[in-house]
């Protein structure tokens, strides 16, 4: 799986690198100074790079928490988001990350512990409103466990810490490291999920929307809070049927009393992200529909993006309470989604928070 292995020498002695690099005996071994000297070169070939990626072993500096832009959220007041790895196993044409690196290759952040005392002390700054950390923004949290093994540190980390709250985001099922241990009640395991069609036509080496549902039940199963992040809409001119049948296809499938939150978000791209997008994809039919370009974000037409959120909304209404819902505001006109005080947001502010997470997610080196 992994030919090429770079281990920065700051972190080469760390127990979890070594560890790692164990599991690759017969990969090249490559030190370096800082991750960014071959994650972020120019002129690199991202789509050859996809194919059979290199393994970064990094150590991280700076900021390890950041506040999550206005609007994401699951009901929280205090919402961060935390990277400990960078791009994704998965090849989803739609992805951000597809248009923010430069690099195909993977970046694992093999100082887990720095990122768990930074998640403690933030989340012990206000010890009376709880927090929220939101894992699976930079990457997907499960796909690559069985390599890092993040999720059994993970859990043991937030069992201690009752003042946090976790979201797992992914589309893996490694999910058994879950399944083997008891529940952790403050931690939300959300998968992303996609009409089958779309999930196949976009979602490369992604597993299918069956073995998702099928991941959920299980984890519902053995008591883990659940969440289901339909997020992006992609607009398809069967789309009606394509997510009703989705949304009665994962519901059906499980205790929907018991899922602990849905969200629901629009398609969009930061300008230059979309660019990039489209010199790797020109043939790309996702990328060539009509799509609007409003404060520096590209999204598809108001008309059509309200149409896409109002009918998935109605959908999912049917089903679940408004209290179990939590729609991600359109950039540019938001609907009025739920007509409930946790999913009213400040469309300035809003705006202004997206602009700033699309100029500081470049990486540093």
């Amino acid at each position: 799986m992994i030919s090429t292995l770079y281990i920065e020498h700051d972190i080469a002695e760390h127990p979890r690198a070594k560890a790692i690099a164990a599991r690759f005996p017969q990969s090249r071994q490559v030190f370096i100074e800082r991750y960014g000297d071959v994650f972020n070169q120019s002129a690199q070939n991202f789509r050859q790079q996809k194919q059979q990626p290199a393994l970064i072993l990094a150590k991280k500096y700076g900021k390890r928490v950041l506040p999550t832009p206005a609007g994401y959220h699951i009901g929280g007041q205090r919402n961060y988001y935390f990277s400990h790895m960078l791009n994704c196993v998965y090849d989803c044409r739609y992805c951000f990350l597809q248009g923010m690196y430069r690099s195909g290759n993977y970046v694992v952040f093999a100082n887990f512990d720095d990122f768990f005392d930074d998640i403690r002390s933030t989340s012990e700054e206000d010890p009376t409103t709880p927090a929220w950390f939101f894992s699976g923004y930079d990457c997907d949290s499960l796909a690559l466990n069985p390599i890092t093994e993040f999720t059994n540190e993970a859990l043991d980390q937030f069992a201690t810490m009752p003042n946090a709250r976790l979201e797992l985001r992914t589309k893996s099922t490694q999910i058994r490291p879950l399944l083997k241990r008891d529940p952790v009640a403050n931690v939300v395991v959300a998968y992303s999920l996609s009409p089958a069609a779309i999930a196949e036509a976009h979602e490369h080496k992604a597993p299918s929307l069956q073995k998702r549902i099928q991941a959920l039940k299980d984890l519902q199963s053995a008591g883990w809070s659940v969440g289901l992040r339909f997020d992006p809409i992609l607009y398809a001119d069967n789309f009606k049927s394509l997510y009703a049948e989705l949304i009665d296809q994962t519901l059906d499938a499980l205790d929907v009393d018991a899922v602990h939150s849905v969200s629901l978000g629009p398609f969009r791209l930061p300008k230059p992200f979309y660019k990039r997008m489209i010199r790797l994809y020109p043939d790309s039919e996702l990328l060539a529909q009509p799509m609007r370009t409003k404060t520096a974000m590209v999204s598809y037409p108001q008309e059509t993006e309200q149409e896409l959120l109002m009918f998935c909304e109605n959908e999912l209404l049917k089903r679940i309470n408004k209290s179990q819902y939590f729609p991600c505001v359109s950039i540019s006109n938001p609907v009025n989604l739920a007509e409930s005080d946790t999913t009213k947001t400040n469309t300035s502010e809003n705006n202004q928070s997206l602009h700033k997470l699309a100029r500081r997610l470049e990486p540093q080196s």
